[in-house]
């Protein structure tokens, strides 16, 4: 499967429950096919007691969310869209396919 979604892009969700939100990418599993997105897919996990919480508590975080869900966010069609990509010489360089805004500069 080809990945074109890197740390720090912006990316809306496209399926499941976080759908219609959008944040930016924390982490990329490329093995397992998942990204971290932040304020996307929040779970709670219980923790034991430690010094931080003296009576253990309830930790919401986020959770993986697949990369075929996500889209990345284009800036000037404010939403998400699919990407090309321009090879000029030996860089390639990512694009919106509707208004060619290029995301890498």
């Amino acid at each position: 499967m080809k990945i074109l979604l890197r740390k720090n892009d912006v990316v809306v969700a496209i399926a499941g429950r976080s759908r219609g939100k959008q944040g930016k990418i924390l982490e990329v599993r490329r093995n397992s096919g998942r990204a971290i997105v932040e304020g996307l897919q929040m779970i709670k996990r219980h923790t034991k007691k430690n010094q931080a919480n003296p009576q253990g508590a309830i930790v919401e975080k986020e959770g993986t969310i697949a990369l075929p869900n996500l889209m990345l966010f284009c800036p000037t069609c404010q939403k998400g869209v699919r990407l090309g990509i321009k090879r000029e010489g030996d860089k390639r360089a990512r694009f919106c396919r509707k208004c060619k805004h290029e995301f890498d500069k």
